[in-house]
């Protein structure tokens, strides 16, 4: 039997020679690579990041906004005097159109707009119409109805108001709430914002949600200085973000809470504040799954209400709620933003940190 000489490598040992060998290329390559800026390196939490730490809250709210312009909700015929039906903005206006100017005059609301059209005599408008975030100039020749005054044809709205949850208040009055866009509910668009302003509301009476048909939180905003508590300063698919009064922070049930990370949030028990009797209450629920890559950024998770008084109370997840605060180990992970219509006791939730860097 030969022996093997001391010293000399065999097969295995050659093997792992040259296994290392192509390590060290490949790292001296990633080297080069990262050097070059063409490749990019997964990005990691740096351990020492300062955790952020927020007033969460659970409060409904009343919501009051108006629109960077006349929103056009849709087209229509006019019935005219002759017995005949006219079309003036078929292919010119569509359902989305927000108008801005009339003969060269910006447009402050849609009273306005009926105002110049009733008092045109007939003579055709020049229109500046904003559609996918440019700005058209278009004519239209205004229609003589069969009530005598002139018309364009479109059906309009200039604000919009509503019931949602405020999520958070941070040190310096600004908040998140909703954790979805204010949309128009005929177009489904999301609103323009040109002002807006959040309002204390009472909540009167709670519609179960059922399979099939979303509830609700019904309540009245009463629209005086004296229950305004700021203004809505962003509206976009990651909630409506503005500035708290600071006068009236003592009128929303604030206490202080940690943010937790996207990669902290696990499947598993959790706790959302909510208000649906006047009184902010934790509920208990369970998050059923997590969805780091959701093409929706506001549904990073799917949250099912586990607490039986809330339940009994509302069937689950209702309108109004959108906005309440999601806590998991005594940190606030998200809020609720969407309802299974199928099963009113589930939803979706976003991520808290989506919401603070919308």
């Amino acid at each position: 039997m030969k022996r093997r000489r001391k010293g000399c490598q065999g097969p295995g040992l050659e093997r792992g020679w040259k296994e290392n060998q192509v390590v060290r290329f490949f790292v001296m390559l990633v080297a080069v690579l990262l050097f070059a800026g063409l490749f990019q390196a997964m990005p990691v939490r740096a351990e020492n990041r300062e955790r952020p730490v927020v007033q969460v809250c659970g409060n409904t709210v009343g919501i009051y906004m108006e629109t960077d312009g006349v929103m056009v909700i849709d087209v229509s015929q006019i019935p005219t005097s002759d017995g005949l039906y006219a079309d003036p903005s078929r292919n010119i206006i569509r359902a989305g159109d927000y108008i801005c100017a009339v003969n060269g005059t910006a447009l402050t609301g849609k009273r306005q707009l009926t105002e110049i059209v009733a008092g045109c005599g007939g003579e055709a408008l020049e229109l500046l119409i904003r559609r996918d975030g440019q700005e058209i100039p278009v004519s239209v020749q205004p229609a003589l109805s069969s009530d005598g005054t002139y018309k364009i044809g479109v059906w309009v709205r200039d604000n919009i108001q509503g019931i949602g949850t405020l999520t958070y208040v941070e040190e310096d009055g600004s908040f998140g709430a909703l954790g979805h866009a204010i949309s128009d509910v005929d177009t489904g668009e999301i609103l323009n914002l040109k002002d807006g302003e959040l309002y204390l509301t009472e909540i009167l009476s709670v519609v179960k949600g059922q399979k099939g048909v979303p509830g609700e939180l019904q309540g009245v905003i009463h629209y005086e200085q004296g229950n305004r508590l700021g203004s809505i300063t962003a509206n976009s698919g990651l909630g409506i973000h503005g500035t708290v009064d600071a006068s009236v922070m003592g009128e929303l049930d604030l206490q202080s809470v940690e943010v937790a990370w996207k990669e902290e949030v696990t499947a598993g028990p959790a706790q959302i504040l909510a208000s649906v009797d006047g009184t902010v209450c934790a509920y208990d629920a369970e998050i059923t799954k997590i969805d780091d890559n959701a093409e929706d950024t506001n549904k990073n998770f799917t949250i099912r209400v586990t607490d039986d008084s809330l339940l009994e109370k509302t069937g689950g997840i209702v309108q109004g709620m959108s906005g309440s605060p999601i806590l998991q180990n005594g940190r606030l992970v998200g809020a609720v933003t969407h309802v299974f219509v199928a099963d009113a006791s589930c939803g979706y939730g976003i991520f808290i940190e989506n919401m603070l860097d919308p």
